[in-house]
């Protein structure tokens, strides 16, 4: 059984389908990456998968089962979903924040318990923020903050976590840092992850399903071996490339040609930078 399927799904904002009829399946215990250009609807599929969004017309299964259907703390304690730059209250301590992940689990009857507190423990852990559990949430860098709204998410317990666009406004250290914390619970815990990434390469490297969105519908999807080529940058994209491989990796890696820049003349300027240094050094001499 998959852990999210779509149907016949059409989304729409007023009268402007963004998806339709899209029969899309998202394979349980892998990582999922959809990929495409600025405004393709992207992080609009993903919120529909969270229930987020009702769509227009079609169906999404949760499980095997309609989750429109489903109570919302039931949806909740199967799927947690992290928005792109979600924000905190000021003062909000890191423990606080993942604490609220326990929430679907609290009722009337059943307060905070032992379970509770081994499941927001653990989930500091594995961020590695429980020397910074008593921190204002507010006061931590870009990293860590959003390291403390995965911790929030894990705390939550669900075996799918989708993320809309987790390593913008990081930079690259950074960028790697979550997604190596990502694949790291994939890999442990066999966590569904579905996510957002704009860095084709950094989707490739970790992606072991991905979907390319376009034209209200799936390009492409399956294992970035198969489905990352020349042709797919230049539909979805709208740009030249080479596909070649990672030298570290061996996975798909895109080197986009620069419109200004191409080919005999890059390697012109380039020449003409060596003749430079050398006209330097011969002086210097």
């Amino acid at each position: 059984m998959h852990a999210l399927e779509t149907r016949q799904l059409t989304l729409s904002y007023g009268e402007r389908n963004i998806i339709e009829s899209l029969d899309l399946t998202i394979p349980r215990g892998k990582i999922t990456v959809f990929i495409g250009s600025n405004g393709c609807g992207k992080s609009t599929l993903l919120r529909s998968l969270a229930r987020l969004l009702k769509p227009k017309e079609g169906a999404i299964l949760l499980d095997g089962e309609a989750i429109a259907k489903r109570p919302t703390k039931e949806v909740a304690k199967r799927l947690a979903i992290l928005p792109q730059g979600p924000v905190a209250p000021e003062g909000l301590t890191v423990l606080q924040l993942v604490k609220q992940g326990r929430y679907p689990h609290q009722s009337w009857l059943q307060q905070w318990s032992e379970e509770d507190e081994k499941m927001v423990v653990k989930a500091l852990e594995a961020t590695q923020l429980t020397a910074l559990a008593d921190r204002a949430v507010d006061s931590l860098s870009g990293g860590q903050r959003q390291r403390a709204w995965i911790a929030m998410t894990l705390a939550q317990g669900t075996e799918t976590i989708l993320l809309d666009e987790p390593t913008t406004y990081l930079d690259m250290s950074h960028q790697i840092e979550i997604l190596d914390l990502l694949y790291d619970l994939n890999q442990t815990e066999q966590r569904t992850i579905v996510m957002v990434l704009h860095d084709l390469n950094l989707a490739c490297r970790y992606a072991h399903h991905i979907v390319a969105v376009h034209n209200q519908s799936v390009f492409a999807e399956g294992n970035p071996h198969d489905v990352m080529n020349e042709e797919l940058v230049r539909h979805v994209f709208q740009m030249e490339c080479q596909i070649t491989r990672d030298p570290i990796y061996d996975t798909p890696m895109c080197i986009p040609f620069s419109k200004s820049r191409l080919g005999a003349g890059a390697t012109a300027g380039s020449g003409a930078n060596t003749e430079k240094e050398e006209q330097k050094i011969a002086v210097h001499a």
